[in-house]
């Protein structure tokens, strides 16, 4: 049976990482928000204004779920790393899995602040482009760090948290 696995997590929390091993055991495909918004809209932005970025992170939600749609009803497997920033982010994705008879999964990642903090400087260091979209600055960290809503208890019981 398809499964369709969001993988949830603040920023530098290793979701794309722990999103490449996972499709790798599962043998999914992967979604990743990051190269989606730096190749589609990074040289429009002009500020950290989170109701824009959030318009045009929608656009590509739309886009994805139309191929992730397609992978899951041919029995194929889906891990989403869209980063699900918010409860009504993921619901969104949980309710279309639910209209294919898909009960989606959660894979939220509890990571330290400072751990992440850490992983942040040091992708931004390397460069490695199976993990590195863009360069995330303190001021991107900071302004997204409010915004994460930690999943209620209720949306991992299909899933799993994995506390690091």
């Amino acid at each position: 049976m398809a499964r369709l696995i969001l993988v949830c997590g603040p920023t530098g929390a290793g979701k794309t990482t722990y999103s490449m091993g996972l499709c790798k055991k599962i043998k999914a495909v992967k979604f990743s928000i990051d190269p989606w918004m730096q190749t589609l809209f990074a040289k429009d932005m002009t500020s950290l204004d989170f109701s824009w970025m959030m318009e045009r992170v929608n656009r590509c939600h739309d886009q994805i779920w139309e191929v992730s749609e397609q992978i899951l009803s041919l029995g194929g497997n889906v891990v989403l790393d869209l980063g699900f920033t918010t409860k009504s982010q993921r619901d969104i994705f949980v309710d279309k899995a639910l209209r294919l008879g898909i009960s989606a999964e959660l894979h939220y990642l509890d990571v330290l602040t400072e751990t992440r903090r850490q992983r942040v400087a040091k992708r931004n260091i390397e460069k490695d482009p199976t993990v590195y979209a863009f360069e995330v600055t303190d001021m991107m960290f900071n302004f997204m760090e409010p915004k994460f809503e930690v999943p209620e208890e209720s949306e991992v019981v299909n899933g799993c948290k994995i506390v690091e």
